[in-house]
């Protein structure tokens, strides 16, 4: 491959501290990691209508198995890009992150075209993520379909990095329980995360191809009141499975967000989403040009696999918004 074609074809990158190569970021990653950031509390976040909400969600809404996604807005999409980060995080081997840029871009447009109100932040610090999300959770979503939350950035297990930490997800994802968004419950709390979840490589494997229903709803249809879990209605999706890199592409972004955003523009108006994060998996998983091209071959012709968890409780369609 001439010099011209590979920088054509992009050189690929891992979204984690630690490895052993200078190319990746110009430096070698050292250090034990980021230092973690303390809580942001929805305490924190001033809304004088907060505790006034009553969610608007009916019995039948409740016990349908399709989530209504016919309110009047689609919702709010918070997307935090972080592509610079402090000297110190530099030094302990968070590098810039070459090609977000591209994954904000595609990210945000199609979330657009699928009716969300984009909120983006760009290089935000541990507190800035905290905050915005801690302010969308107060926010009054009782006219709203559901709550999407985008980060791109790196990552280690259980955490993503701001620009001068990390924070923990399960902060994150806090927020937007039932117990502290109730204007959410019930809906739809969707999380794409593009972020390393270790430091684990997948080296792939070659494979030789040949060519009733039961009687508890009339039951529960009789109760007053419907009690939820506050974990109820969570789709969380990774870029990678737990322990492992996760890939970006200096020129065409990474790859989970190029998935993504392909299952989104093909198929995101008429597939359930579970189906649609299956499909996504395929392609990460089995497309030829996702499989990792560096000048290092420790680290070279690597493979990945996302992977989500979903708490939803019906079946989900981004179906088209009336004009």
């Amino acid at each position: 491959m001439s010099d011209t074609e590979k920088i054509m074809q992009g050189i690929d990158d891992v979204d984690a501290r630690a490895f052993v190569s200078k190319i990746m970021c110009g430096i070698m990653r050292i250090g034990k990691g980021a230092p973690s950031f303390d809580d942001v509390t929805m305490e924190d976040i001033e809304n004088e209508d907060f505790y006034r909400r009553e969610p608007k969600i009916t019995r039948k809404e409740m016990l349908s198995d399709v989530y209504k996604m016919d309110y009047e807005k689609r919702g709010k999409a918070i997307v935090i890009n972080n592509k610079n980060f402090t000297p110190d995080m530099v030094r302990r081997g968070y590098g810039v992150r070459t090609g977000t840029d591209i994954d904000c871009t595609r990210i945000c447009k199609r979330l657009e075209i699928l009716g969300f109100d984009v909120d983006r932040h760009h290089d935000a610090t541990c507190f800035e993520i905290k905050k915005a999300f801690a302010t969308a959770a107060k926010e009054d979503h009782s006219d709203e379909d559901c709550f999407v939350g985008v980060l791109l950035s790196h990552g280690e297990e259980d955490k993503i990095c701001g620009t001068d930490g990390t924070v923990e997800l399960q902060d994150i994802f806090t927020y937007f329980k039932g117990n502290n968004c109730n204007t959410l419950a019930g809906k739809p709390k969707l999380f794409f995360i593009q972020a390393c979840r270790g430091h684990k490589f997948d080296s792939g494997q070659n494979l030789n191809t040949i060519d009733a229903k039961r009687g508890y709803d009339d039951a529960f249809e009789k109760a007053e009141d419907i009690r939820i879990p506050n974990e109820a209605d969570f789709l969380l999706s990774y870029s990678t499975v737990p322990g492992f890199y996760s890939w970006r592409n200096s020129t065409n972004g990474s790859w989970y967000i190029q998935g993504l955003v392909h299952v989104l523009d093909q198929y995101g108006t008429t597939l359930e989403v579970q189906k649609l994060l299956t499909k996504l998996n395929k392609i990460v998983a089995y497309q030829d040009k996702f499989m990792s091209n560096t000048n290092d071959p420790s680290m070279h012709g690597k493979k990945q696999i996302p992977s989500f968890t979903s708490m939803l409780t019906k079946d989900l369609y981004f179906l088209p918004k009336q004009q």
